[in-house]
């Protein structure tokens, strides 16, 4: 557990030892803001947080990459991966203390937008079970992909291309459950394969969650995904470590 800390730790002040954190809250922060009033919000009259929910998946199919790209494409194109695996500790500890320092960085992200369910609050009387599982299911999807960015890191020295590939990925999970896919696909697919193709959209237990149930299929899909993801990086970066 000491080397996982320090990793951690060092991880996670180095995201606010450099202007770029702030610039990253400010730009998340501005657009997650922008994207939940800009759509008719006070129009409709109605006290939830529903309209900002929606529109995280598409902030974070740019956002999170652009923080998990630095993870282990900068450590290895400046040579300092090799520095830090001939300290005492394991890749897998490296690779753990790295992600949940960038998932740290993100849930506090998450937090700074706490005006918007305030001005909620202050308007109406929403459900506050949904507002909780809704940033529930926000942090677990930010988790989701930074697993995924974190192996497209440690697979390329190039950060754009790292970011490139994140993106991609994260951006097939979460279109493969939208309606408008979904009914793409009906029409040259068969019915069970449509089914298939939904259930292992990040957008379909992202949605089952902002009902306010949580389901256990839904937090083990989200678990599974970055434990999986997480599990691919430790084997490339071992191999790396090996040659």
């Amino acid at each position: 557990m000491n080397g996982f800390c320090s990793v951690f730790k060092r991880e996670l002040k180095g995201y606010f030892a450099t202007p770029v954190a702030y610039v990253f809250l400010v730009i998340f922060l501005f657009f997650a803001g922008y994207l939940t009033f800009k759509q008719g919000f006070f129009e409709i009259r109605q006290a939830d947080l529903r309209t900002f929910f929606m529109n995280l998946p598409l902030l974070f199919i740019f956002m999170v990459p652009s923080t998990a790209m630095r993870m282990w494409s900068e450590e290895r194109r400046t040579g300092s991966v090799e520095l830090l695996f001939t300290l005492p500790i394991t890749v897998p500890q490296a690779v753990l203390g790295k992600f949940f320092a960038a998932w740290a960085f993100m849930g506090i992200a998450l937090l700074l937008t706490f005006p918007i369910p305030v001005t909620v609050i202050y308007l109406g009387d929403p459900d506050m079970g949904l507002i909780i599982t809704g940033y529930l299911g926000s942090f677990l999807m930010a988790g989701s992909f930074l697993a995924i960015g974190s192996f497209f890191s440690a697979l390329s020295k190039n950060q754009v291309i790292s970011f490139i590939l994140s993106v991609s990925a994260c951006a097939i999970l979460v279109y493969a459950g939208m309606p408008t896919t979904l009914n793409y696909l009906s029409t040259i697919l068969p019915a069970g394969v449509v089914a298939t193709v939904e259930s292992f959209s990040i957008q379909d237990h992202f949605d089952s969650i902002l009902k306010g149930v949580l389901e256990f299929r839904d937090l083990s899909y989200f678990v599974l995904l970055i434990v999986g993801w997480i599990w691919a990086s430790s084997m490339i970066l071992n191999e790396r470590k090996a040659s």
